[in-house]
């Protein structure tokens, strides 16, 4: 994969993807449907889709592509491919909460080496640049101009007050008790990738997902906080979590800043 390439690429989809997500946000309704999963999708998670995987099959027509949208006819597609989720977060989106997400990943031998994670609501925006560092970009998000970037690093843990950050509408009963095992000096909940995103940057310490995800929900913040000197593991096991899988399903997960003393299960 050129990165000189992709990195430009990804920014700029994720951007315009962005923009008509907000346009359908900032209307007076919009419907709602329901997949085959029971999970809700809306105009806006289908047209940035659309706009999303139009770009990433031209400028990339020989790397293989996954998206959220278009789940039911993947394959299987090996361990490297480039995952979309075109917008995360749709509850949030729904509820008007604003922690959703563009979420485009390259995943390389079953591992996330670069993404992008823009949250238009929030105005807020993370990536790898082309040497594989995670920087969060401060400005109007044009696509065309990159405005001022800042690198991001995770943070020097206090393990007698970790700051914790989990899922804003997917905290589980098991989730709860596994932050119980840690001495927590702050909790905040967000939604979407964020969470990944705001450990990254040194905002959190750990962030543990003890529920049901899929790689696209993942991929593009687990980049952005490898790339910030950070770690995603199994859950079960503490080995790296590797994508690439049959059905695409993640085992349960903890992202965390190295110097957090984890725990077992």
């Amino acid at each position: 994969m050129d990165f000189e390439i992709l990195i430009p690429t990804i920014r700029k989809l994720a951007i315009m993807a962005g923009e008509k997500i907000m346009e359908v946000y900032s209307a007076n309704d919009f419907e709602i449907k329901v997949k085959s999963d029971e999970s809700p999708v809306t105009e806006a998670d289908e047209t940035a889709d659309a706009i999303i995987s139009e770009g990433l099959r031209a400028a990339f027509p020989n790397v293989a592509l996954v998206t959220e949208e278009q789940a039911d006819s993947h394959i299987e597609c090996g361990d490297t491919f480039l995952i979309v989720d075109p917008l995360d977060g749709t509850k949030e989106f729904i509820n008007r909460r604003g922690d959703f997400t563009v979420n485009i990943a390259y995943v390389e031998d079953g591992i996330p080496k670069r993404g992008i994670v823009f949250a238009p609501a929030r105005n807020r925006m993370f990536y790898t640049d082309v040497d594989g560092r995670s920087v969060e970009e401060i400005g109007i998000f044009d696509p065309n101009v990159i405005g001022v970037k800042k690198t991001i690093s995770i943070a020097k843990a206090d393990n007698s007050a970790l700051l914790v950050v989990a899922s804003k509408s997917h905290l589980t009963d098991e989730t709860k008790k596994y932050i119980e095992k840690y001495r927590v000096s702050d909790f905040k909940s967000a939604g979407s990738s964020l969470k990944f995103c705001l450990v990254a940057s040194g905002e959190a310490d750990l962030y543990p997902r003890v529920g049901r995800t899929m790689e696209w929900d993942t991929a593009a913040g687990h980049a952005v906080l490898l790339g910030a000197g950070g770690e995603v593991v199994r859950y079960d096991d503490h080995t790296p979590l590797i994508y690439g899988k049959k059905d695409f399903a993640n085992s349960f997960f903890v992202a965390h800043a190295p110097s957090v003393e984890l725990k077992e299960p």
